[in-house]
């Protein structure tokens, strides 16, 4: 049993009930706990509410007589996370950046905070279960599958993992605003972040427009038939159905999404059969920037799981090799649909989060 008192855990406290509740549990099993609040940098036109989530952040450890500390990232935040995300864009891809923040901000900045600080470990309200077995941490998804957070955490491996305490990932929401309340904590009932707090603000869209200029550009069916106009084809996803604008359809028409784009021509390909079988779909991706959690490839012989998106089904799998020994593919037993470049592909032996890469094309 790993024993407790005396350990010194960073909790990164964002002003929310989950971390609120790591930072409760953990001192209730006897560890020495600090608090400790992450500064990001953000946009100066977008309002985001990081005063009040630091009181609330304080009051937690008020209440839970802990100390608390300030850590000022802003810098390590916009290289790494805001820059990396625009630049994506910019290029045509559809950037994942909660994983860039979770692997340049909260387990690495914040982390080698924690260690240089003397602590012993750091932890945070991820949904996501991390344990010693067999000679090597192994991290498996949180409890609650509507709460799972490994997909975001994929980057990780051996070197942070022995650092990282996930107190909140054998249980549920519910079960967390329940020992919130209990706690008398003041973050029981507050609803949760949307991710990146400046982006969750307003449109991705508008948002793009302060840094990616506007330029107009067709519209393209299948056929390559000019339809419509649109504002800049690095505004869009694979998959997305608003924000352009189809000129030459009927009212019987269906949805239309988006299925293709080349940034490089300025040109985006819509389909109405995004919820059918059609052309667009892929069983084979490759994957780039790949992290296995163990530090050693798996199994090219056996069957395994992925998913493409957050939330999404995990859908059966194998894993190939590629001419290019920094790429692998992925390849499933059904064809998937909106495959965006730039998303994380994030591999599952059941439970386990093996690790994952980052979809090419």
């Amino acid at each position: 049993m790993l024993k407790t008192k005396g350990k010194k855990v960073f909790v990164g406290l964002s002003g929310g009930v989950d971390s609120s509740v790591s930072a409760s549990l953990l001192k209730r099993q006897g560890y020495d706990v600090t608090g400790v609040f992450i500064k990001v940098w953000q946009p100066e036109f977008v309002k985001c509410d990081w005063r009040e989530d630091r009181l609330d952040a304080m009051r937690v450890c008020a209440k839970l007589d802990i100390p608390f500390l300030d850590l000022d990232l802003e810098e390590e935040y916009k290289k790494e996370v805001f820059d990396y995300m625009i630049k994506e864009y910019k290029e045509g891809r559809t950037p994942n950046p909660d994983v860039m923040c979770n692997k340049s901000i909260k387990f690495g900045g914040f982390l080698k905070f924690a260690l240089d600080s003397g602590a012993d470990y750091v932890a945070t309200g991820h949904y996501a279960h991390n344990f010693f077995e067999e000679g090597k941490f192994k991290m498996l998804a949180g409890k609650d599958n509507n709460k799972d957070q490994s997909y975001f955490l994929w980057t990780l491996g051996q070197e942070q993992l022995k650092y990282i305490l996930f107190p909140v990932g054998h249980l549920e929401k519910p079960e967390v605003r329940k020992i919130a309340k209990k706690d008398d904590l003041l973050t029981a009932e507050k609803k949760d972040s949307q991710g990146l707090c400046f982006v969750g603000m307003v449109e991705m869209k508008d948002f793009l427009k302060r840094f990616l200029p506007e330029e107009k550009g067709d519209i393209l069916d299948e056929e390559g038939k000019v339809i419509g106009e649109h504002d800049g084809a690095h505004y869009f996803t694979i998959g997305q159905r608003h924000g352009f604008l189809v000129t030459e359809k009927t009212p019987e028409d269906k949805p239309y999404f988006v299925v293709s784009k080349d940034v490089v021509k300025n040109t985006i390909i819509v389909s109405q059969k995004l919820q059918k079988k059609d052309s667009f779909d892929r069983k084979e991706i490759i994957i780039k920037n790949i992290s296995w959690i163990s530090g050693e490839n798996p199994n090219f012989d056996k069957k395994y799981q992925a998913r493409i998106r957050y939330r999404q089904i995990l859908q059966t799998c194998k894993i190939d090799s590629t001419p290019s020994t920094d790429n692998l593919k992925v390849i499933f037993d059904e064809p998937q649909k909106a495959v965006s470049e730039g998303q994380s592909l994030v591999i599952y032996d059941g439970e386990e989060c093996l690790g994952g890469g980052v979809i090419g094309g």
